[in-house]
């Protein structure tokens, strides 16, 4: 219980970065949704690019975020304060983070060399031969991410939340600034700015890190490169594999979509509308924050399995909650995007379903991860990539960003029943599946009730009506799963 409390507190500060900044990155789909006409194409044109940074983001840092904490702490004999393999003096973390940062390093370099040097051919091929600085600013974009990742991973690692959150949400703010600055009291309306003031904002917050960088013991360790390679090249091939399962569809729709000059201005109507089901997104990645440390510090007690059992059915509640308080409270919600993009709004509830399959997903890959056998989570995440790709490319042409919407749910579907189905054989935990069930067929069935409100009634109405049946949830949950007595604070008023 002790760890699920610190779970779910290092949960709440890493959500607050998370939420918080998502809700106020939320600010502008709105600004680019209305200063950047539908006609243009040119929010298409941002959702398409940064889908190609998030790939190569995961490519440069090479799965060494989740290899920092599995070397971190797993100290060799008497390394633990003091580092191994001639690294006297040395904190073993500090050596874990040398020899990774080293890679990164290295791989970032790689990357701004061949872009800066290839701009012209890589613009050709991409379609932006006219704008070949989108790609350049965005490459430095990436760059700068790729060596922050390793540093707010070290903070996670340290348990330094809150300074892992302040970054985050001065990065937020500042980049909301600078587009309310460009975009309202400037009157730009170009795609062009919102790289400009991202890779700004990036080079900013890179500053923050140099104090950081400089307290480190740096040694890098040959043999544990070796290991650290071995067992982060599985998780790349995860990564590439997870990240295609999030963006292939913004990559591949420009390409496969029948008329070349609506596909950008389609792609903008999905991608302004999969904003909203970010939440989801949100969730998952406040969960994976808190969730990955405490994994692998606990790999090694007696009660690992009840812990990780329980650790998922919470999950899933919450997930499932938050799954209805977006569908229900739409009525206000689609006012987060222009009135000319809300075409899309029916892809949310789908593309939400496809978030929740991909987070219950991350927490069946603990098991391959515990036993060193990253390349179940590779096979895995390949498949449902696969099943994603074809889904895309053979039903884009007809049903447009439907297909990339039912797409993610065959896509991540798929990844996730090979994962629980083998995890069951090989490390198998005993997940309390009736609960689950029962929480999911609730959610379907209040879902399906939502949807027969009349969409004629008045807002407020609407609104009253779906909040109704959301309660109706939460009541499930106390009576079953969390009963207010064991609630903080609150807590003591309900209790005998």
């Amino acid at each position: 219980m002790a760890n699920l409390k610190s779970l779910a507190k290092d949960t709440a500060i890493y959500g607050l970065s998370s939420i918080v900044g998502r809700f106020l990155n939320y600010m502008l789909v709105p600004l680019y949704t209305h200063y950047m006409p539908k006609a243009t194409g040119d929010y298409g044109i941002s959702v398409n690019v940064y889908a190609y940074t998030a790939l190569i983001l995961v490519l440069l840092t090479f799965g060494m975020e989740t290899t920092l904490f599995r070397y971190a702490n797993d100290a060799p004999s008497g390394a633990e304060g003091a580092a191994s393999s001639g690294a006297v003096g040395r904190a073993w973390p500090d050596t874990v983070f040398s020899t990774a940062f080293a890679v990164v390093g290295t791989l970032t370099a790689v990357f701004l060399l061949l872009v800066f040097g290839l701009t012209g051919p890589i613009s050709d091929v991409l379609g932006y031969q006219e704008h070949p600085e989108y790609l350049q600013m965005m490459a430095a974009v990436v760059a700068l991410d790729a060596l922050q990742a390793l540093p707010f991973s070290y903070l996670r690692f340290q348990k330094r939340p809150i300074r892992f959150a302040s970054l985050k949400l001065l990065f937020i703010v500042l980049n909301i600034g600078l587009n309310l600055l460009y975009f309202v009291v400037l009157g730009k309306t170009s795609v062009y700015y919102v790289f400009f003031i991202n890779l700004l904002c990036t080079t900013f917050i890179t500053f923050f890190f140099i104090p950081d960088l400089f307290r480190i013991h740096w040694h890098f360790d040959g043999s544990l490169l070796k290991k650290m390679l071995s067992y982060s090249w599985p998780i790349l091939i995860l990564g590439i594999a997870g990240i295609l399962n999030q963006v292939a569809d913004k990559i591949v729709f420009p390409l496969v979509y029948p008329d070349e000059g609506e596909a950008n201005v389609q792609l903008g109507v999905y991608g302004s509308c999969v904003k909203i089901a970010m939440i989801m997104a949100m969730i998952t990645q406040a969960f994976r924050y808190a969730y990955e440390p405490i994994v692998y510090a606990k790999s090694r007690d007696a009660d690992k399995s009840e812990y990780y059992a329980s650790a998922m059915k919470y999950f899933l509640i919450f997930t499932l909650l938050a799954f209805l308080c977006v569908v229900g409270w739409m009525p206000w919600l689609q006012y987060i995007i222009g009135e000319d993009y809300r075409e899309g709004l029916g892809v949310v509830p789908i593309v939400m379903v496809a978030e929740i399959m991909m987070g219950v997903y991350f927490n069946l890959s603990f098991w391959y991860k515990l036993i060193d056998k990253t390349i179940y989570g590779a096979w895995f995440s390949l498949i449902g990539c696969a099943v994603l790709f074809a889904v895309n490319i053979i039903f884009i042409p007809k049903y447009g960003y439907w297909a990339c919407a039912w797409g993610g749910v065959a896509g991540y579907g798929t990844a996730m029943v090979l994962s629980y189905v083998v995890g069951q054989k090989k490390n198998p935990i005993p997940y309390p599946l009736k609960d689950m069930a029962l929480y999911v067929l609730c959610t379907a069935l209040l879902f399906t009730v939502m949807e027969f409100v009349p969409t004629s009634w008045p807002d407020p109405l609407v609104i009253a009506a779906n909040t109704v049946l959301i309660c109706g949830f939460v009541a499930l949950i106390v009576k079953k799963d969390l009963p207010l007595s064991s609630l903080p604070v609150i807590g003591k008023k309900f209790r005998r």
